[in-house]
């Protein structure tokens, strides 16, 4: 678990007014739910400068600050450090100018900016304008080094060296600083004001940062040295000592998975880590999915495992950990829940989750299940509406079927397995990964997922999107209605062709013509032309035939046959009528 001691400072000086504004959050461990924010979000602070000479400087700083190391925590666990950092200024930018156009006493109103995010082993930086990031790390043999992490944004003149040429509420088009990299223990940060930094040299600041004073002793001891040294500005410090490392997160599930042993193939009855065997509930050539009992606790639950045979496929161990990854963080009604273990707790490669009676939709259309149109309606709403949960996380699920849709003995529907899915915190990571299970293979090795339920546009080599898992949600329902699929099933490795869909109520005469039209609308070979949002979907859904979306208009032979040929067969009549005519006229 990381854990770090802090300090600061801050001090009018010279001033009226104070406009520097320093923060941070620092999760209680002891707390789960704020232990779960230290091990998904880290610790953050952060320091602003407002703006000297403009109003609302001191405001513009005190909102940025508190806004940054509040909204942080509000962003998915799924995004990236960076990226939830740059959303969140992004916001507070646009929130600071809108102020100082709406007020007169506020015109100009900015700040500057530096926030330093601690996560596990980690550490991300976010910076605008000419506040400052300080590293103090030991050395070997060495007191130690002190480095700066951050540049500052302003003019090269001389004369202008104090002009900021970035700060936020300055300009529309933001641009911030990233730069991370690896934390040791013993590791020192400091941010620092320019009334601190510029007011001492390099060797003074590093002197004052050394460990021989506590965190709070040093960032009190910055801010006198540099009064002492003649600052006239405000002068403010944050110092964070780094006493023990958290864990990595993803790249250190990846580690675990490369480092475990796979459990044997479990028997009725075999215990593992104080879990016993009640039965298998999949096997796959890729994974296991069992039933076990914790002896601890009597509670039941589910044990997901590669197959033994996976046992050095260095690419299913990762997929495995990225699967494990996402189910910690993806935390809603619509999916399982994972059940952590303790560290040290495991000594082979599973994970648990929550345990529900029930079917999947797959199981429930190879029982015979007849599922009403209404039942059909509820079904799509519900799918989409877990969908969407993934989708605010910037997470892909890529693998949409009947065979992952889990109808809940409590009603509830769940949507199973994340083995495939990407998420935009790792996409860099392991960008494409093949398919583990035979049944969800596919004509080249790029693609993932179950053919029949791939967008057309992916067998032409486009990257996984919202489209194409809505795409997949419209064929799963099509399915449920009529048996079939709108193109025709695709079997592993076939290039199929896309002509024109099949329209739903030929094989099934009970469908309306409303969520006709809505699942032609989701199966549309043109992504542009298909919805764009689970929103978008379940407001189709919902309206029904009180809001229809208008008719797809298709060629008569793809809409009607039959009538086509009857057609055919008038007009050929007519024609023969016509020839005989003018043969009995001559």
């Amino acid at each position: 678990m990381l854990t770090v001691s802090t300090g600061h400072a801050s001090r009018t000086g010279n001033r009226d007014r104070n406009e520097d504004f320093v923060g941070m959050v620092v999760p209680d461990a002891h707390v789960p739910a704020a232990r779960k924010e230290l091990e998904s979000k880290g610790i953050i602070a952060a320091i602003g400068d407002g703006v000297s000479g403009a109003g609302g400087g001191r405001e513009a700083a005190e909102y940025t600050v508190r806004g940054v190391i509040t909204d942080y925590y509000a962003t998915p666990d799924t995004w990236e450090t960076a990226r939830a950092l740059d959303r969140v200024i992004a916001a507070l930018n646009r929130w600071v100018m809108a102020q100082g156009q709406a007020h007169a006493q506020l015109q100009g109103m900015a700040t500057t900016l530096t926030a330093l995010v601690l996560r596990g082993q980690r550490f991300v930086i976010a910076h605008i304008g000419d506040t400052r990031c300080y590293r103090w790390r030991a050395q070997e043999n060495a007191a130690g080094t002190l480095d700066r992490l951050t540049e500052d944004h302003v003019w090269d003149r001389p004369d202008m060296r104090h002009v900021l040429r970035r700060a936020i509420g300055l300009d529309a088009k933001l641009h911030v600083d990233y730069a991370e990299g690896d934390l040791t223990e013993g590791d020192r940060f400091a941010l620092l004001c320019d009334g601190v930094w510029a007011s001492l040299k390099h060797t003074e600041i590093a002197a004052l940062l050394t460990p021989t004073r506590s965190a709070q002793a040093s960032a009190d001891a910055l801010c006198d040295a540099a009064l002492a040294a003649g600052s006239s500005d405000n002068v403010s410090a944050v110092v964070i000592d780094i006493l023990t490392l958290g864990t990595n997160s993803f790249a250190d599930l990846a580690e675990s998975g490369r480092r475990l042993p796979l459990p044997p193939k479990l028997k009725l009855g075999q215990e593992v880590d104080g879990l016993v065997m009640q039965n298998i509930l999949h096997e796959s050539r890729s994974s296991m999915l069992y039933t076990v009992r914790e002896v601890a606790s009597g509670q039941s639950m589910v044990l997901k495992t590669l197959h033994p045979l996976m046992a050095d496929d260095a690419a299913a161990r990762e997929a495995f950990a990225r699967e494990e990854w996402l189910a910690r963080r993806i935390v809603a009604p619509q999916f399982p829940q994972y059940i952590p273990r303790a560290a040290g707790e495991r000594s082979h490669l599973y994970f648990l989750m929550s345990l529900h009676s029930g079917v999947t939709l797959q199981q429930a259309l190879e029982s015979g299940r007849h599922f009403t149109i209404p039942e059909v309606v509820t079904l799509g709403a519900s799918l989409l509406k877990g969908l969407s949960v993934l989708h605010r996380q910037e997470v892909l699920h890529r693998d949409i079927k009947p065979g992952n849709v889990h109808l809940g003995a409590d009603g509830q529907l769940r949507i199973l397995d994340l083995g495939v899915s990407q998420s935009a915190a790792h996409r860099g990571i392991v960008s494409s990964l093949k398919s583990l299970d035979q049944s969800a293979s596919s004509s080249t090795d790029t693609l993932v997922g179950t053919p029949s339920f791939l967008a057309p546009e992916q067998f032409e080599g486009a990257a996984p999107a919202r489209e194409t898992d809505l795409y997949a949600v419209a064929v799963t329902l099509y399915h449920t209605l009529t048996r079939r699929y709108p193109y025709g099933e695709i079997e592993p490795f076939q290039r199929p062709r896309f002509n024109e869909p099949a329209w739903p109520a030929r094989t099934r005469r009970d469908i309306p013509q409303w969520l006709e039209n809505v699942l032609l609308k989701g199966v549309c070979k043109d992504p542009k032309q298909r919805f764009g949002t689970c929103e978008e979907f379940v407001l189709a859904l919902e309206r029904g035939d009180a809001q229809p979306l208008p008719s797809v208009e298709l060629p008569l032979a793809q809409r009607d046959p039959l009538k086509m040929w009857q057609w055919i067969g008038v007009v050929s009549l007519i024609l023969n009528l016509l020839l005989l005519y003018l043969l009995l006229v001559r």
